[in-house]
């Protein structure tokens, strides 16, 4: 399962932010396959990652707790997803919480599905997690990818896909991803594939395109954009006019249950002046 990355460097969000600077979201295919090793008798099991280098990895208990327990920065982190997610939801759909501290990597976070498609793994770099504001937007991100790409929303790919093929499987008839594809995507002659993941094909269709965007790397496909919608229309003031833009953020509100989880997330994190 392609592993969903969340990658600093490429974040330009042109009409947002005001309380939250670089809030925004890229991610990548992660390569190879890692080899598990054990740091300590009571530390956690840590694999090597190809961007990262030592990635720790905590389970996710069935009482919600971390095993082993969290430390630090990466005790906060985990913290802030709950907050962002709720414990409940945090329990009951993550079996791995993986942390990495790589300065010289852009890539903020990642999530993908587990091999039990139900449950998922999310992991952060502690070297980019340290501004709350920036760590809420990439948690946000990550957690629209969840809601739009888990069991309920996909299903495994059996011969061709009449909606739209991601790595997670194929958008059901009456996916949000499969509606925002319809309503926003089909319109474009010169759309970038759902699985496209190449940074210049991305450019060329914002820079044709840009002002239907809330950021650079929405362009990249269907799945990003949707994602990069779900976070502005949680962390920024709703839009005015009938932009495409605007209209990308309308339909997101309109979704069942989202504009729920807009009110609890802003009410969640008062110290960011989102209420």
């Amino acid at each position: 399962m392609r592993p969903h990355r969340l990658i600093a460097a490429l974040l330009v969000v042109p009409l947002l932010c005001a309380a939250l600077a670089g809030c925004g979201a890229i991610e990548s295919v992660v390569d190879g396959v890692r080899q598990s090793t054990t740091s300590g008798h009571d530390g956690p099991r840590t694999e090597d990652d190809d961007d990262w280098g030592a990635v720790e990895i905590y389970d996710v208990e069935a009482d919600g707790t971390l095993d082993p327990a969290p430390t630090g920065l990466t005790a906060d982190v985990w913290q802030t997803f709950e907050r962002v997610v709720t414990p409940e939801f945090a329990t009951d759909t993550f079996s791995e919480f993986r942390v990495g501290d790589s300065a010289d990597s852009d890539t903020l976070a990642y999530a993908y599905q587990d091999d039990d498609p139900e449950r998922w793994v999310l992991a952060a770099n502690l070297a980019t997690s340290g501004d709350e504001g920036d760590l809420v937007a990439t948690l946000v991100h990550e957690y629209a990818h969840v809601l739009t790409l888990s069991t309920d929303e996909t299903e495994p790919v059996d011969g061709d896909c009449p909606t739209v093929e991601t790595s997670e499987g194929c958008a059901h008839d009456d996916a949000t991803l499969w509606a925002f594809q319809q309503r926003f995507w089909s319109e474009y002659p010169d759309a970038p594939a759902s699985d496209n993941e190449d940074a210049a094909v991305a450019e060329e269709f914002y820079e044709a395109h840009e002002a239907d965007f809330v950021s650079d790397y929405a362009a990249t496909n269907v799945v990003e954009d949707l994602a990069e919608t779900f976070m502005t229309y949680v962390l920024e003031d709703e839009p005015d006019g009938d932009s495409t833009l605007a209209r990308k953020l309308r339909f997101v509100g309109d979704r069942p249950g989202f504009a729920d989880i807009r009110d609890r997330i802003r009410a969640e994190f008062p110290e960011l002046g989102l209420s």
